[in-house]
């Protein structure tokens, strides 16, 4: 992966919840994990298909540098774009130079 082809800038963002003080119910947020730079490729219409026929959500690729701690109860935003990340990859020849992201697109609750 070049450095090039990561030119999106997008915020990488986890989920948290926070108790109302008066009801004591717990609300969902996101916060802020990081600004980090991605590649953001919407599936072709083959991979689409094939992605449809097996009852997958996933409609873009996001690929990022390696970062720890990244999982599947994350999410991307780009510009206002919110991308749910479905799964994550590692990159096959080390394991620690990218990872990508299998994402669908549209509001994830948390």
């Amino acid at each position: 992966m070049r450095a090039g082809d990561l030119r999106h800038r997008v915020e990488l963002q986890r989920p948290d919840f926070s108790q109302d003080p008066v009801t004591g119910e717990m609300t969902p947020t996101w916060v802020e994990v990081a600004k980090i730079y991605a590649s953001i490729e919407p599936l072709s219409a083959r991979d689409f298909i094939d992605a449809s026929s097996r009852q997958s959500k996933v409609s873009a690729r996001v690929v990022i540098r390696y970062r720890a701690g990244v999982d599947s109860t994350m999410r991307i935003v780009h510009r206002s774009k919110i991308y749910s990340i479905e799964g994550v990859l590692a990159d096959p020849k080390s394991g620690l130079d990218y990872l990508t992201l299998p994402c669908s697109e549209g509001v994830s609750d948390g």
